[in-house]
């Protein structure tokens, strides 16, 4: 395991910028702080976060292809990438991007693993609380304990197929990385179909989930590069 103090300056934040564009986050614009559109207000709360917890219950393993459209607000173009995604409990997480170039980033138990052509770089996640406010929030989203994390308070909004759910950060630190971020999710079983984040700069970023494959069998070796 390489130390994140082993790892220059340099390398640290070049990685860290390429995490947030490369990240499965949806990103919307801030204008979006109202009620969305084609939503309203959730009736049933109870209901809802009965459906959330027995999500978590029943989540011990996700594996799921993946379409990213990337808006950067400096260029026009929309940058779209695919790949897959895999998620294990209690704390692994492998995206492998194919399309339209090839990149790796895996993370198990706190340590963060990024393969970027030729070069490999390994770091914990622990020394870098964005890392890890990234790393909880994509394992809160697919396991369903979204509603528990302390670094955000919620919103949950319904429409007739679907759920919503709106975090906004309750720090101050958090508040320069994050607007606010959003999940979209089943009505039926709470499934994420979409995790949105908002940045204060405005680019943003939409990725959805197919195929999805809930409790696929994933061998442990897969959240190892080779």
């Amino acid at each position: 395991m390489i130390l994140q103090g082993l790892i220059s300056v340099s390398e640290r934040r070049l990685m860290l910028k390429k995490l947030l564009i490369l990240s499965c986050l949806i990103i919307l614009p801030a204008c979006l702080f109202a009620q969305p559109k084609g939503y309203k207000a959730v009736a049933d709360k109870p209901a809802f976060t009965k459906k959330m917890e027995r999500a978590a219950g029943l989540t011990n393993g996700l594996k799921a292809e993946f379409i990213q459209e990337k808006n950067l607000s400096a260029i026009e173009e929309t940058i779209i990438s695919s790949g897959t995604f895999l998620f294990k409990k209690p704390g692994k997480i492998r995206m492998e991007y194919s399309s339209p170039f090839k990149y790796l980033m895996i993370i198990n138990d706190g340590k963060v693993t990024i393969r970027d052509g030729q070069k490999t770089n390994s770091f914990s996640s622990r020394g870098n609380k964005l890392f890890t406010v990234v790393n909880n929030i994509m394992i809160d989203c697919i396991q369903g304990t979204i509603l528990t994390n302390k670094d955000f308070t919620h919103e949950i909004f319904e429409n007739d197929s679907q759920y919503l759910v709106r975090l906004k950060p309750s720090g101050k630190e958090m508040k320069n990385y994050f607007e606010s971020i959003s999940v979209v999710m089943t009505k039926n079983e709470a499934e994420v179909l979409q995790i949105i984040m908002s940045e204060p700069s405005g680019d943003n970023t939409v990725i959805k989930f197919n195929n999805r494959q809930l409790n696929a069998k994933i061998p442990d070796t897969d959240f190892v590069v080779r």
